[in-house]
């Protein structure tokens, strides 16, 4: 098989059911979820399987749901198959958000991107995933998406965010505290 095709050249490119322009909001949309999903596998790389076993195992869950996002925002119509991401996977999500935050020293007030290699990494998709977030938000006014996927990008910011600090804790490296912040957050019960 050919990697390229020459079917793009005049600036479309195929999605499920159709072709749109290669700047359509569609195509933005699955291409920061694409995005995310290399920020994600660069910050894989970082992490020490003797430290992040089982952060590794689920990150690569998250790997191939995120492609299960971007085969559903490709999707120009519903009825062309059954949509991947499903409200489990949001709950899933949540399950690993509570796990990990556990783990983690109580927060009061906003914690600045850094911290550990790995911890850096994970903010930045954490940032990266808010802006796939609000690509599908985009979409989502004009054409039919799958909702669950819009959940599963806010609830997986929310993870990234948890996961960033666990990756601190871990390695023994404080969170960095926005000084000039109030404390806004209740402590863990």
């Amino acid at each position: 098989m050919k990697i390229y095709t020459r079917t793009g050249d005049a600036g479309q490119t195929g999605v499920i059911g159709g072709r749109v322009d290669k700047d359509d909001a569609r195509v933005e949309a699955y291409g920061t979820v694409d995005e995310l999903g290399s920020f994600l596998g660069q910050a894989m790389s970082f992490m020490n399987p003797d430290i992040y076993a089982d952060l590794l195992e689920d990150m690569l869950q998250v790997q191939h749901e995120l492609f299960d996002c971007g085969s559903d925002l490709a999707l120009l119509k519903q009825e062309l198959r059954p949509y991947k991401v499903t409200a489990e996977m949001v709950d899933a999500l949540e399950g690993w958000i509570d796990k990990y935050d556990a783990e983690t020293p109580d927060i009061t007030r906003f914690i600045l991107p850094g911290g550990s290699t790995v911890s850096s990494t994970l903010h930045v998709c954490r940032t990266v995933c808010r802006r796939a977030e609000r690509r599908v938000v985009t979409l989502a006014r004009t054409q039919e998406i799958n909702p669950e996927v819009r959940r599963y990008l806010n609830r997986l910011s929310d993870l990234f965010f948890t996961i960033a600090r666990t990756a601190n804790h871990r390695e023994q490296v404080a969170d960095v505290e926005y000084v000039r912040s109030a404390e806004v957050f209740r402590r863990k019960s």
